[in-house]
């Protein structure tokens, strides 16, 4: 009572607040709630001079030195990661940087990117895969995993890395340009089948996205390579399940198990499976014209050298890092279930209820979904029977961080896939859909986050048939196969009324002369013929060519193939003569193995076979590598003369030059081919028996219209 009547006299200052301290000091500290604060934010101590300043109170709070800490170990964890991976793209292999799908794509379209399947390249994959991934930028391992699949059967074919080739017999079966080709598609379809553990999506997903060409034999190569992936998955999960692989092998092969919860349908569930996928294309094509223009000003500053690209890099994972860290005190604890079949709280790796900041027996529902690994953070939104997990707060701060990391992390010096980003934005956006429409559905709001994850990847990829496979694989739930098509359907449709899709995007920046399935309409009113007249003159070499000659050209063009021409020639069953002959087509390589291997005549004459076969082996052809610059011709070696007969394809793929473009570039996709050469419509003495030679570069709509501007459309204005 004496106390209390103290506290209460007028002359003393701030009696309100010393009262309000006295009594909580007073008060049993072991009964205190783990929800109450020990100290309250915003209170004044009247029992030090020191909180006195003249007539001012000085308000004391304390530093929070373990948030703070906790925040500096996270971060400077995650710079250090992505410092080695940037550092390994930027210094030592900058093809290893971004998913390397758009490559591939190019690959088996035809364009050959150097150093995209070396060694190197794939050391600094696998390396900075794991550091990129493991700094939690929000970015996929699926991407750098097909790259990696692709590296690994190209080096198998080719006997390992150029400088130390295991030149084994077995090995001529892949030594060229075709096999090669087949085993890369194997290899991208093992790098999907491992990523996703789905063996039929990956065969699929070559299918559909990255193979141009495609045979029935390489539909049974591919599928027995992704069966060997799924062999060799299993053991290993079988292995590391006494917990001492860390995280994998969790969940067994389906990555994202949703067959517990039962899929019935009703009329009214139509209405939002529509809504699902109209605003999946509509967020894909917006997703890719907004990656588009940040991808330019990326460009703009990884052109201005190494230095700029490590610091973009460390600046978004500082970002990333710090976003990830501050963002779950936002949300609110929630209570745990007593009904959660999971431990709650969780304090472990993984676990759908992390304790974060909050006291026993509650959880943090946003820090749930960031401070965790993204396979961890796609189980624990796709999680079923959880209609009260997640706050509407939560999974919104959760989407529109994703949507922001999204557009930033793709693009920067470190090995990047965009399946798992688009993922975590549509289980996002699916999951606020459901929470949107309430009782208006029947469908599971986990349900709703998968269909959301496809809706925006079908919407920004394009891609349909490997999708459906994909999802059914990685959430084992047959049931979810119609809706999971008529999504993915609409969401397709939708993004087409826009844009193409991001891979094709990204090839269109990287400047690879991608040729597309289909030819644009004005390709019909334009011959080859026409196209050839644009070109400069075909450059011709006769079947016996003089030294001097074939340095000339090799020096002065650029060209990869020139046209074998014979005059004077008797034609066989008939008595004329002066006949022209075209020959075939000879590789630029072929000339410069000729001219290394210094196979001179000194007389103008053709060569037997078996001299041929003497001179050359299948190893020495199959070399590309070796430049004009590299060769060393004498004066006197100059006036010899060499057989090109042997050395030449006598079996080009020709076209009349009546022929229309769209034509002409439909099969020189459907082949394969590098070449096309181009003969007159008509024949006759005087007239050239090849009228121009076609390349990819010549079939692409941009340069077909920087020669015929006419040609374009014009734009509504």
């Amino acid at each position: 009572m004496e106390d209390s009547n103290h506290l209460a006299n007028p002359e003393t200052p701030h009696s309100l607040e010393a009262e309000t301290y006295e009594e909580e000091e007073g008060s049993d500290t072991e009964s205190n709630s783990l929800r109450q604060p020990l100290l309250k934010r915003n209170r004044t101590l009247s029992s030090t001079p020191l909180a006195l300043v003249g007539a001012k109170v000085s308000h004391i709070e304390s530093l929070d030195y373990e948030y703070m800490s906790g925040l500096i170990f996270f971060t400077g964890i995650n710079f250090f990661l992505t410092l080695i991976a940037a550092v390994l793209c930027v210094c030592f292999a900058p093809t290893a940087a971004g998913p390397g799908i758009p490559e591939i794509k190019a690959y088996l379209n035809g364009v050959d990117t150097p150093n995209m399947f070396g060694a190197t390249t794939l050391l600094v994959k696998i390396v900075g895969s794991i550091g990129a991934v493991s700094a939690g930028l929000d970015l996929g391992k699926e991407g750098p995993l097909v790259h990696i699949g692709s590296c690994i059967a190209s080096l198998l074919a080719q006997g390992g890395p150029d400088n130390y080739r295991i030149k084994w017999r077995w090995l001529r079966y892949f030594n060229n340009d075709r096999d090669r080709r087949d085993i890369i598609t194997c290899g991208s379809s093992s790098g999907v089948c491992a990523a996703f553990r789905a063996p039929v999506g990956g065969v699929l997903f070559a299918l559909e996205e990255v193979a141009t060409w495609w045979r029935s034999a390489l539909l049974w190569r591919t599928f027995f390579s992704t069966a060997v992936v799924v062999v060799v998955l299993r053991a290993f999960i079988e292995i590391c399940n006494s917990g001492k692989c860390g995280l994998f092998g969790t969940g067994g092969l389906i990555m994202f198990d949703v067959s517990d919860v039962k899929v019935s349908y009703q009329a009214m569930d139509v209405i939002p499976i529509i809504i699902i996928g109209i605003i999946g294309g509509l967020l894909g094509s917006l997703y890719n014209h907004v990656l588009h223009k940040v991808l330019r000003v990326y460009n703009l500053i990884n052109h201005k050298g190494k230095m700029h690209k490590l610091l973009l890099a460390l600046g978004v994972s500082l970002f990333t890092s710090v976003c990830q860290y501050c963002l779950p005190f936002l949300a609110q604890c929630r209570a745990c279930d007593p009904s959660f079949p999971e431990t709650c709280p969780t304090n472990d790796r993984s676990g759908n209820f992390k304790q974060f900041n909050c006291p026993d027996g509650y959880y943090n529902d946003l820090a749930t979904l960031l401070l965790t690994t993204n396979d961890d953070a796609v189980r624990n939104i796709f999680s079923t029977n959880t209609t009260n997990e997640f706050h509407v707060t939560s999974i919104l701060i959760f989407f529109a961080l994703y949507c922001i990391l999204g557009l930033i992390t793709f693009g920067i010096a470190v090995p990047s896939g965009l399946f798992l980003p688009i993922i975590l934005m549509g289980s996002g956006y699916g999951r606020l859909l459901s929470m949107a429409m309430g009782s208006y559905t029947n469908l599971d709001e986990g349900l709703f986050a998968v269909l959301g994850a496809a809706s925006l990847m079908a919407g920004s990829m394009r891609m349909t048939v490997s999708l459906c496979v994909i999802f059914l694989e990685l959430t084992n739930n047959l049931l979810l196969l119609p809706i999971t098509m008529i999504v993915l359907l609409i969401a397709k449709t939708v993004g087409d009324c826009f844009n193409p899709s991001i891979y094709e995007i990204i090839l269109e920046l990287k400047g690879l002369p991608f040729l597309d399935a289909n030819p644009e309409p004005w390709m019909r009113n334009l011959t080859v013929g026409e196209l050839a007249d644009v070109k400069p003159p075909v450059v011709t070499l006769c079947g016996v060519e003089k030294v001097s000659r074939i340095m000339d050209v090799l020096r002065n063009t650029t060209h990869n193939a020139f046209p074998i021409v014979d005059q004077g020639v008797l034609v066989p069953g008939t008595v004329a003569t002066g006949a022209t002959e075209l020959h075939g087509l000879i590789l630029r390589a072929h000339l410069v193995q000729a001219l290394k291997k210094k196979w001179f005549l000194p007389e103008k004459r053709r060569t037997e076979e078996w001299e041929v076969r003497e001179k050359f082996n299948w190893v020495e052809l199959a070399e590309r590598e070796l430049k004009i610059e590299q060769v060393a011709v004498t004066r006197d070696e100059m006036e010899m003369y060499v057989d090109l007969h042997p050395l030449t394809n006598t079996t080009p793929f020709t076209v009349v030059e009546s022929m229309s473009v769209a034509k002409a570039l439909v099969l020189f996709r459907q082949v394969g081919l590098r070449h096309l050469l181009i003969v007159p419509k008509y024949q006759g003495a005087g007239v050239a028996p090849v009228v121009g030679i076609l390349t990819r570069q010549d079939l692409r709509a941009y340069n077909i219209l920087s020669a015929f501007p006419h040609l374009e459309r014009p734009k509504l204005s």
